[in-house]
């Protein structure tokens, strides 16, 4: 999944959104020095396994927040997280280190990957997410992003992350 095809996803939802392109980056700290933080509510997403490799989670939380996989675990009541392998985020969302995001659902036709969402991010207006590439972020609404979700088929969990 590229941007172009990503937007186009977008289009056909009828998605509001608008594109920053900007260098490629690789952090939230290097969203910051672009000034990108200042324009959106930018997100951090992880993409993680269970300890049998059996589930994949795509984890989407504040920028300011850490992960605490311990906490996440227990509250998907799953045996214990880890980070997946480049591999696997190829193989499972079509995408590269540095460019996961929440609209790598778009390259999971199985929608066999689960997408935790931080409930703090409910009804944000404004939220900063990579079109499958890390040298754009696109600002959509915390409502249309669940749409896009939604729209490929796979399931959602909120939770206090």
């Amino acid at each position: 999944m590229n941007c172009e095809e990503t937007l186009s996803r977008l289009d056909a939802l009828g998605i509001t959104y608008e594109k920053l392109d900007h260098p490629a980056v690789y952090t939230i700290g290097e969203m910051d020095n672009l000034d990108i933080t200042s324009k959106c509510n930018v997100v951090k997403n992880l993409f993680l396994r269970d300890a049998k490799g059996k589930r994949h989670f795509l984890v989407v939380l504040d920028k300011d927040k850490k992960a605490d996989l311990a906490g996440i675990r227990e509250q998907l009541g799953c045996s214990k997280l880890s980070f997946a392998s480049e591999e696997r985020l190829m193989k499972h969302l079509q995408l590269t280190k540095g460019a996961v995001t929440p609209l790598g659902v778009f390259g999971n036709p199985e929608a066999n990957v689960e997408v935790v969402l931080d409930k703090d991010l409910e009804g944000c207006p404004n939220l900063g997410v990579h079109p499958c590439d890390n040298t754009a972020t696109v600002v959509l609404s915390y409502e249309d992003l669940v749409k896009c979700i939604e729209s490929n088929g796979n399931s959602i969990a909120l939770l206090n992350l």
